[in-house]
Order: structure tokens, then C-alpha cells, then sequence
């Protein structure tokens, strides 16, 4: 009997630390989405803000260092992504996604904001600051 329960005890010990760990992972770069992984992460985390872009898309090249900078500098609180337009043309069907640059605010898995087009950092994290 004890062995028994030492080992449901250890087992439910290892599901706490995995729960733990999964919690605490912290996304420091944009991670690249698609048609098909695009659902579990807006899903899975509470603030995520997507950039919809194109390779050919000038605008988007710009404010490419500036989503970077700040996936690195909102580690831990927000979530960034990136979603070629080009390649995943559901997502982009869906949200109707017509302007690129598009960044796409997701609170609690439920679109609450879009920002077309390259501005500044500041304009970015004016409007972030509504939903963090």
C-alpha cells in the first residue's frame, strides 16, 4: 500500500512540474505560424500579436526589426508571430487580411485589434498597453 501510493504521489508530482515548466516558457523571437499552427497559438497564450507580412513587401522588411526587438523585450508578457501572407492563405482569408503590414491583436484567443501598415514602435505599444 505505501509503495502504491509513493508512486501515485511521484506521478502526480512529475505532472505538476511539466505543468509548471509549460507555464513559465517564455517566447523571446517571433515564432513563424502557418494555416495549420496559427489556432494553437493564439489558443495557448493570452496576449499574441501576429505580423502578417510578404517576402516581397517593402513596408513589412521595415518593421521587421521592430517586432523582433520587441518579442525580445516583451518576453514573458506578449506573444509575437509572423504569418507570410503568401503561404497560409487561410488565416489570411479569415481575418481578410488585405494591407500588409497587418498586426493582429489576440486577447484570450479572441481578435480585439489590428494595426495596418509601418508605424512607429510607439504606436505599437500605445495600443498594446489596452490589453496588457
Amino acid at each position: 500500500m505505501d509503495d502504491e501510493l509513493e508512486e501515485i504521489k511521484r506521478r502526480k508530482l512529475e505532472r505538476m512540474m511539466e505543468e509548471l515548466t509549460e507555464r513559465e516558457e517564455v517566447i523571446s523571437s517571433p515564432i513563424t505560424l502557418t494555416d495549420s499552427s496559427f489556432d494553437g497559438v493564439i489558443a495557448k497564450y493570452p496576449l499574441v500579436v501576429i505580423d502578417c507580412w510578404a517576402t516581397w513587401c517593402a513596408p513589412c522588411r521595415m518593421i521587421a526589426p521592430t517586432i523582433d526587438a520587441m518579442a525580445k523585450d516583451y518576453a514573458g508578457r506578449i506573444v509575437f508571430g509572423k504569418l507570410n501572407v503568401d503561404e497560409n492563405p487561410i488565416i489570411s482569408r479569415r481575418y481578410r487580411i488585405m494591407s500588409i503590414p497587418t498586426l493582429l491583436i489576440f486577447k484570450d484567443g479572441r481578435l480585439v485589434d489590428q494595426i495596418v501598415g509601418a508605424v512607429p514602435r510607439e504606436i505599437i505599444e500605445q495600443t498594446l498597453r489596452r490589453y496588457m
